[in-house]
This record gives structure tokens, C-alpha cells and sequence, in this order.
């Protein structure tokens, strides 16, 4: 793991410690209290929670994520770090918080269909957080990564599986209701966590084809801060000679940009792309 200091692990840290709350309050305020079982370890915590009615859910939830953090430290070496381990401390330390402060009877209202949705989408959010910078909440995950080591099997496939089997147990365990809920917010999850990481991480690719070049290149370079790359073409049709020229921005840059364009060379060609893997100095760690 790449060693942090100073800004960079003070931002991992609010990072990792907002991802894993929100993580934390959507297991327990919404998945629990509706038997929502939609895989992984806070699936497994609801159905034994039902099953052996003589812990809690939120308790269930901590000793799995605490007995694959030990399992984690035994067989697993420099893939099981720093991030993995607070933040499975911290989910398990959260939902167990929240039982004693602010015990529930039931859900906090009787809507379902609300409630499923705060279910999904606030795990899904901080899931997307913490896989943005390469954290976890523990659990299933540190199972992924005992597998991968140890076994030539399809990790994920099989993962998958496991999710739709305890989702599908809700229908079992619970009702009919309880279980169609839960492979409804295993499919929705999949989705969201997706589709969260890429609004993260998306940037607005820039192909300006310019008789301007220099001027197009000073004000990205001074103005937006950003670097930019350039190369000589030649029109198919005029064989008029241009220059193209790349640049990455977010945004609010791509918006200042535009504009600065339409004033300055409304002439130009421009091609923007979206983009939501971009490796380099000022957008993701390589």
C-alpha cells in the first residue's frame, strides 16, 4: 500500500471514516429493522439475528466482521492493510454504537418501499467511497481476498452467488415480502455502487481542434491549471492546417472552458468526452 502523509491521510481518513458511516447507518437504521438480507455480512447478521433470536443483528454483524478481520491478520499479508482494518473496526464499532444509543423496535416508518431505498442507496454511496480509494468495510471483502489467494475460483462469481443465496434466504426465514425485497436491493445495489463510483471519478475529456492553439493552451494551463497536449492535423477537406488539442478537466473547468471557447475561437471543432478512469497526476493513483 502506498504510504500516505500528512494531507493525503488526513483526506483517506474523513474519506474511509464518512464511507463506513454511512455504510454503518444504512445497515442499521434501514436493512435490520426491515429484514432486509440483501448478501454479505450484514445479510448473514439479519437472518441469524431471526434465527437465533438471543443476540441482535448488530451483534451478529460485529463478531462476523471481527472473526474475518482475525482470519484476515492469520492468512492474508500485505493486500490486508491499514485501510481494511479501520474500517471493518469502525463498521462494527458504529452499528453496535447506534444499538445502545438509539435502540429500534421496528422501522422508522411504514414505508417500505422508503425504507428499501435509504437501505440501498446509503450503503451503496459509502461503498462507492470507500472502493474510490481502495478501502472496504471489511467483511465479505476480506473473504474475497482469502479466496483469491488460496483458491483458482472465480471470486466474484462466486461472491455473487453467496449474495443471492442469503437474499433468497430471506424469502425462507422471513416472508415472502422480506425476501423479494432483498434480491430487489442485492440487484439495485449492484447498479448504484457502479454508477456512484463512476459520477466520483468522472472528467470531461476535451479534443478542441483550433487555429489557436497557444491561445487555447494558456488558458488551460494558467487559468484552469491543467495540463494539455498538442499535435498538428490536417482538414480532410481544405487541407487546411490545425491543431488539436487534449486536455482533461472536471466539471466546472469543462463549463469555464466552453464558454472561454465560444468567446475567443467560436470557430473551434469540439469533441467532449466523459470519462471516469483517468490515470495521472491530478486525477487517480496508477
Amino acid at each position: 500500500m502506498k504510504k500516505l502523509v500528512g494531507k493525503d491521510l488526513l483526506q483517506d481518513v474523513l474519506l474511509m471514516t464518512l464511507g463506513t458511516a454511512l455504510v454503518s447507518i444504512g445497515v442499521y437504521f434501514f436493512k435490520f429493522p426491515n429484514n432486509f438480507s440483501m448478501g454479505g455480512v450484514s445479510g448473514m447478521a439479519v437472518l441469524l439475528g431471526k434465527l437465533i433470536p438471543q443476540l441482535s443483528p448488530s451483534t451478529f454483524n460485529s463478531i462476523i466482521n471481527l472473526l474475518f478481520l482475525v482470519l484476515g491478520f492469520l492468512l492474508l499479508d500485505k493486500g490486508f492493510g491499514f485501510r481494511t482494518v479501520y474500517c471493518s473496526l469502525l463498521y462494527a464499532g458504529l452499528v453496535q454504537l447506534f444499538e445502545v444509543i438509539c435502540p429500534l423496535n421496528g422501522p422508522l416508518t411504514d414505508q417500505l418501499m422508503l425504507e428499501l431505498l435509504f437501505a440501498v442507496i446509503l450503503p451503496a454511496i459509502g461503498s462507492a467511497i470507500l472502493f474510490n480509494i481502495g478501502a472496504s468495510s471489511g467483511g465479505t471483502d476480506i473473504a474475497a481476498m482469502i479466496l483469491k489467494k488460496y483458491s483458482g475460483m472465480d471470486v466474484g462469481r462466486a461472491l455473487l452467488v453467496s449474495d443471492v443465496a442469503i437474499a433468497a434466504a430471506a424469502l425462507v426465514v422471513f416472508n415472502v415480502q422480506s425476501g423479494l425485497c432483498s434480491l430487489l436491493g442485492l440487484a439495485l445495489k449492484s447498479v448504484l455502487v457502479d454508477s456512484a463510483i463512476e459520477s466520483f471519478n468522472r472528467r470531461k475529456a476535451f479534443f478542441v481542434i483550433t487555429s489557436h492553439p497557444e491561445q487555447v493552451c494558456d488558458y488551460v494551463t494558467h487559468t484552469l491549471v491543467r495540463g494539455a497536449t498538442v499535435w498538428q492535423a490536417q482538414g480532410a477537406y481544405t487541407h487546411e492546417i490545425h491543431h488539436v488539442v487534449l486536455t482533461v478537466l472536471s466539471r466546472g473547468q469543462a463549463v469555464m472552458l466552453r464558454r472561454h471557447l465560444k468567446e475567443m475561437d467560436p470557430h473551434a471543432f469540439l469533441i467532449v468526452a466523459n470519462s471516469s478512469e483517468i490515470f495521472g497526476k491530478g486525477f487517480l493513483r496508477a
